[in-house]
Parts: structure tokens; sequence; C-alpha cells
């Protein structure tokens, strides 16, 4: 059965900040109904203001991602949304290097501010476009922003010299004062974007919160001062200003990672730390194919936590935000069309035949991956050559050329053609602070099972999950996420964020060894589910697929997704976001429909939040490779009692909860998987037209605890033969042919 699925704070803004700067707070369905439209034209200028923070005095707990989100911001606008780099200017720390950019150090208050006055305000016309992104920690300080819910608090964004002075009055920029600038901008078509938070700060397992804790504090006088000048300038009152702020926000969009009690956090990744917020944001608008408006793709970013939160992670509410009174009904993110074709990664360098390449548009879920292949493409995304990536250093990859038809240039595009998936993946598993006395016998315990890597929690690397207990900590009412299971005191795993994983916790009189002996099977399970996560590329498939979710009673879609060859070929577009939900007891079918002028095999399976899975298509096992078959223009319908011989339904099963639903499609049958799940069908005696399902209580006496991993195992070396023959071969990798797969992964939520 489908479990609550905590998924990590990607979306988490200083919900606090927001609502000082005149927001307050509603359903996010509300809110994807008030975004706005507003064309992009070619003769504006675009304005942009990029804070970043990781360094603070000693007694502040310094980020990791911050410069890192800078980065990820500016090659952004620069190569998908056509900024010009000399209209970009960037206050942060020292260390950060940009090719071809001054920065503006240290980010104090006073450098914020001036820049914000003389970038932005003072250079800004009626017609032209602004965006303001700052990552950093975020607070609160007691000071009546007027707005009921946030009893006499106002956010803040914490500078670098925000907490030097002594005493309970700190130098933060507070959201009145965001306000009080934006209302100063000249020009209408203004975001914000906003990656920190307000919720105690600190680490929190293997994340790191972007928060401060202020209980005391108020704003202080050189903030009040500033405030007090810039009413002044804009001949505010006190009323008048409290009523505006009161009707939402000043000017534009805003866009933030969480409510107000909600965690921001930063995440290690492979070679790298960045906010969750900002690397989703923007590896999404990378890979985004067609115009999208901003509420649509807002719901999309929201709903998409798999490569950031694996297949759990904490809850989160992302907050957005338009101007009142403003006809904003259609606009896309940034009030601002892409100019260019959508891409994984951007040419930095070219000497030779060795090119050195940005890659913050490929998922999370493949930059494990040291060696690909990507397109080099034109200004219409057509391909002009190739790279073979043979290494990368965080988010710079570097690579050879291969066949080209004219010299790659410098902000030329790339686009994921071939991903390599290194042979025999492991589940990296941490040990949460609560085993620390037990630490050294867990950690050679775990790294005793195949394919299972037991590491300390050290923020430098990423971790699947957690080997821990649940504390009273991690109970307690007052926690903005409590775990899901009981308070008990045994052990079990938790996901990065110190969430449990549901039935994994034992008695609280069970030893380490005794606990990491009944998690085994689980264990592999859970990597199982890692294995699948590394095929999911629907937004950079080639293939003309789409899939959608249909109740039975109506068959009107809940959900439609189109691969990105569909969508660019108009055959499709990504209509609904990338997550349904269904009410228990809700009777579905999954269509998958081929619009490739050839035949392709696809299966279907689902991944409960516990690590359990099921396959559901394909389920006739005497004949499970016919089953898959799909004709050239034909479309399917999973489950079909009438003539595919389903013998089951798929309803939403309670209780309330998250699953994810994969679809897989591919031009080579998928036979060595096919064949494995037959074997264990046949050992079960599971009936032709009924689902196998990978649980524990599933399993035959016969049957080995990896026969999940065998199956996903026999699934890649299928999907790694259909793989297009290349010139240079990818070592000691599963390959994964954009050209040759489509994989769709789609988050379900079960509601009562």
């Amino acid at each position: 059965m489908p479990h609550r699925l905590h998924r990590r704070h990607f979306l988490q803004l200083a919900g606090t900040t927001l609502a000082a700067l005149g927001f307050s707070q509603f359903g996010l369905g509300r809110q994807a109904q008030q975004y706005s439209r507003a064309l992009a034209q070619p003769a504006r200028r675009k304005l942009a203001l990029l804070v970043g923070i990781n360094t603070y005095p000693e007694d502040i707990f310094s980020l990791r991602g911050c410069l890192t989100d800078v980065e990820l911001q500016y090659e952004l606008l620069v190569h998908r949304y056509g900024f010009n780099p000399r209209d970009i200017l960037i206050v942060s720390d020292d260390d950060l290097v940009l090719p071809g950019q001054q920065i503006i150090a240290p980010p104090t208050r006073q450098n914020i501010l001036e820049a914000f006055e003389t970038h932005l305000i003072e250079q800004a016309t009626p017609e032209d476009l602004v965006v303001f992104h700052y990552s950093g920690h975020g607070s609160f300080v007691l000071e009546d922003n007027g707005i009921p819910e946030f009893n006499g608090l106002n956010g803040t964004i914490v500078p670098f010299d925000g907490r030097i002075q002594a005493g309970n009055q700190v130098d933060d920029i507070t959201g009145k004062t965001l306000f009080l600038l934006s209302s100063a901008l000249p020009t209408e078509y203004v975001t914000l974007v906003l990656d920190c938070c307000y919720a105690g700060g600190g680490i929190r397992g293997n994340s790191v919160v972007r928060a401060l804790d202020s209980p005391d504090a108020g704003p202080s006088e050189r903030e009040l001062d500033y405030q007090a000048q810039w009413m002044s300038r804009l001949n505010l009152d006190s009323a008048t200003l409290l009523e505006q702020r009161r009707k939402g926000i000043a000017k534009g969009v805003a866009l933030g990672s969480a409510q107000a009690n909600q965690l921001a956090s930063e995440v290690p990744f492979e070679g790298f730390h960045a906010g969750a917020f900002t690397y989703l944001l923007t590896r999404y608008l990378w890979q985004l194919p067609n115009q999208q408006p901003l509420s649509e793709a807002f719901v999309n970013l929201a709903r998409s936590t798999r490569d950031v939160a694996n297949s759990s992670g904490v809850p989160q509410d992302p907050i957005y935000a338009t101007a009142p009174d403003q006809n904003w009904e259609s606009s896309p993110i940034y009030l601002l069309d892409p100019i260019s074709s959508p891409a994984e990664a951007v040419v930095r360098g070219v000497e030779g035949d060795q090119v050195s390449f940005w890659l913050g548009g490929l998922s999370a879920n493949n930059l494990s991956a040291q060696q690909a292949v990507f397109n080099l493409v034109d200004a219409r995304g057509n391909p002009i050559g190739e790279v073979l990536q043979t290494s990368r250093d965080g988010l710079i990859g570097r690579g050879i050329l291969q066949t080209i038809t004219q010299s790659p240039q410098l902000g030329q595009l790339m686009r994921e053609q071939i991903r390599g998936v290194p042979a025999n993946l492991v589940l990296r598993v941490g040990l949460a602070p609560s085993l620390a006395n037990e630490s050294a016998d867990a950690l050679a315990l775990l790294n005793a099972i195949a394919r299972i890597e037991g590491v300390p929690i050290t923020q430098e690397l990423p971790v699947d999950y957690l080997l821990g207990k649940l504390t009273d900590v991690m109970q307690s009412p007052e926690q903005p996420y409590s775990a899901t299971a009981s308070s008990t005191s045994g052990i079990g795993i938790l996901t990065s964020d110190l969430i449990s994983v549901p039935e994994t916790f034992g008695a609280a009189e069970e030893s380490v060894s005794q606990a990491i002996e009944r998690l085994r099977p689980r264990l592999k399970m859970l990597l199982a589910g890692k294995m699948l996560s590394t095929l999911d590329n629907s937004h950079t498939s080639r293939l003309n697929v789409e899939i959608a979710i249909l109740p039975v009673d109506n068959q009107t879609p809940l959900l439609s997704i189109g691969s990105r060859s569909a969508q660019e070929t108009g055959l499709t577009h990504q209509a609904i976001a990338n997550s349904v939900q269904l009410s228990v007891g809700t009777e579905v079918q999954v269509r998958v429909q081929n619009h490739e002028r050839q035949e392709l095999f696809i299966s279907i399976l689902t991944i409960a939040s516990n690590g359990e899975m099921a396959i559901l298509h394909p389920v006739v096992w005497d004949a499970p490779e016919e089953a898959t078959r799909v004709s050239a223009g034909q479309t399917v319908q999973i489950p079909d009692a009438t003539g595919g011989g389903d013998r089951f339904q798929f309803v939403a099963k309670g209780p309330a909860g998250f699953f994810e639903l994969m679809v897989l499609a591919s031009t080579e049958p998928l036979r060595e998987a096919l064949r494995s799940l037959q074997t264990i069908a046949r050992g079960r005696r599971t009936r032709a037209g009924d689902p196998l399902a990978f649980t524990e209580q599933s399993r035959s006496a016969n049957e080995s605890e990896d026969a999940p991993v065998n199956v996903i195992d026999a699934l890649l070396n299928d999907i790694n033969r259909g793989a297009r023959e290349n010139a240079t071969t990818i070592n000691d990798s599963q390959r994964i042919d954009a050209q040759h797969l489509a994989a769709f992964s789609t988050v379900v939520e079960v509601i009562d």
C-alpha cells in the first residue's frame, strides 16, 4: 500500500519574508489561479541582482550552497533567458568566480542595498524586466507587520554583517524594506526569488537549514531609518504602507521555498552543495520545452520531488504570490519566455578537442555518471556534434569532441543523449545521531551487505537513507516535520532529513545487529528503487510518447505528461503537474500513447514510500514480451480486463500517503527483465493477469532478498543493449539512450 511520502523541503522560502512583503498565505490552488501574463519584448532590458552568502561570522552557522545557487541562476538567465551578462550584478562572498563577472564582496547590508538601488531601481525603465535572487540565512525580528497570522513578527534576510552589533537589535534586511524597494522599482515586471527560511537553523540529518533563531531581536535603528527614508521618497505614511502590504506584494511575482514554520535546506549532491529550491527551479527551467504559465510550471515544480527527495523527504508547501489588481493570468516564470531551446548543459570553454561545460540542467539522479554523451545543438535545437563526457567536478563537466559539423562556441547548448549509469550502483546509508555509540558496529554490518555502503554523516556526501532511532525530539509536536512511525526508540530507516520510512522500525530492545539483519530485504528494495530512479528521462527523451492517469468512471485525464520530443513536435504538452491526487477508493487506469512510427515496449511499476514495488504491466506471465508490445500510433490503457488479460483493478487504497508511478517505453523488448519476472511469478505461482509485488510478505521461501535488485539489473542490461552503438565506449556503465527510452516518473497522493 502507498504510504505518506514526506517530501524533502526543496521549495522553502522565508515564508515570513513573503508575508512581510505583503503576502498573506493561502491555499496553493488559489495561488495557482493568480499568475499572470507579460510577454517578452525584444527591446526590453533584463536586469538581475543575485545575492549569495555562504560565509558568516564565526557565531553564525555558515552555509555551503548559496554561491552555487548564484551560479545556477546566472547560467540559466544568460543562456536560457537571454540576459546580457553586463546586466547581471552579483553580490556574494569573494571566492565566487564566474567567467567575465566582477563580484561585489562582501555581501554586507550596505552592499546589498546599494546594489538594489543603483543596479535595479536607478537603471530600470517601465518596460524593463527585473529579477532579484537571494540565497542565505533567513530569520524573524520582533516588529508588528500588520499581517495577523504573524503575530508581531517580520521576516528578514540576513546579510553578512546582520548580527555583528551587540544587543537585541539586528541589522537584517526586513520584508518591509524589500516591499519598499520593490515599490520603488519603475517597472511592474519584477520577480523576487528567496531561498531561505525561518525554522531553527543548523543541521537536520544530512541537510543544512538556512535559518537563524532570534527570539528577542528587533530591527536596528539603521533599518528603521532606512525604511523611513524610503517611505518619504515614496510619499507613504504608515497607514497607507500597512494597507498596501495587507493587499499583497508590491510588484510582479515572488517565488519562495517554505511556509513560515518550515525548513529551507541546502543539500549535498554528488560533488557540490546547493539550495534544494534553487537547484530544482533552475534545472526544471533548463529542461522546459515550451512556454508554460507560471501557475502550471510552479505546481509542476512543487510536485517534482523525485530527483531531490528520492522516494521520500520532508513535506513542503511552496509559496508564490503576485501583485494585487494586476492582469497576470498566464505569465511564464520570470515573466519571460525562454529564448533558447531546452538543454542540460552549456559550453564554458573549448581548447582543441577538449570541452568544459556547465551541467546545471542535468537531473540530480544522473550527476553520479562520470561519463555521458551530449549532443551539441544549434539555436533551433538541431544536433551539430557530440561531446563524450570524461569527468566531472561539481557542476563542471569535461569531455572530448566527437563528430561535429561546425566548431562549438562558448555558450552553445548541449542536450543529454546517452546517460552512463554506474554498474553495480550502491545504496548509501548514513548513521543518524541516535546511533553514535554504536556507529562502528553499524558501519561494519552495513558494509558487509552487497551493494550497501555505510557512511558517517558529514554533509559532504549525499546519502540515500539513514539508519537510526526515533528520538523524543523528532516526535515533538513543535517540530515542523514529525516522524510517521510510533514513538518507539527502536532502530529503523530514515530519510536523509530524519523522517521515518514506514514499516521499518523494530522493538526498543532490538540490537543494531538484529535490526540490520531484519532490514536487509528492505534495504535491497530501496536500492532497487534508487536504480529505477536513474532511468527517469521524460524531460530529455526523444521518443514521442505521452502518458496519462484516468479515472475509470469518466476517462477525463487527471494527469497528462508528454516526453520532451512529444512536446517539441506539438503532439502533446505537459498539461498538468507531475503529480495527481486520488481519493481513497478511486479506480484509475494508466494510458500510454505511442506517437512513434515504430513499435514500443511498455512496462508500468509502482513504488511505495517504504520501498515496496509492484509490477502492474505486464502481468500476462506466459507471454510477457508480447503483452508489452504497443504498435506504432497505438494507445493502450492499463489495466485492460477486456483485451489485455488483466485480472486486477488499480484502486487507490488507504491510508493517505504517496507512492510513485513509473512508466517505461523502450524501442527494444525488455527480455532479460521479463524472464526474471516470469521466473519469480512462476515460483510464487502468481496467476496470469495478477500484478507481481515485491514486499517482505510476498517473497517466496526460495526467493532471494536480492530479487528486486536482480530484476532492475536485468532491466538496465536490456536498456543498455537497446542503446545505439557509440564510437567511444562508456566504460563500466549501463547506457540510457534518450533516443531509445522514455521513462516517466510521477508522484500519486492518496487522500482521505
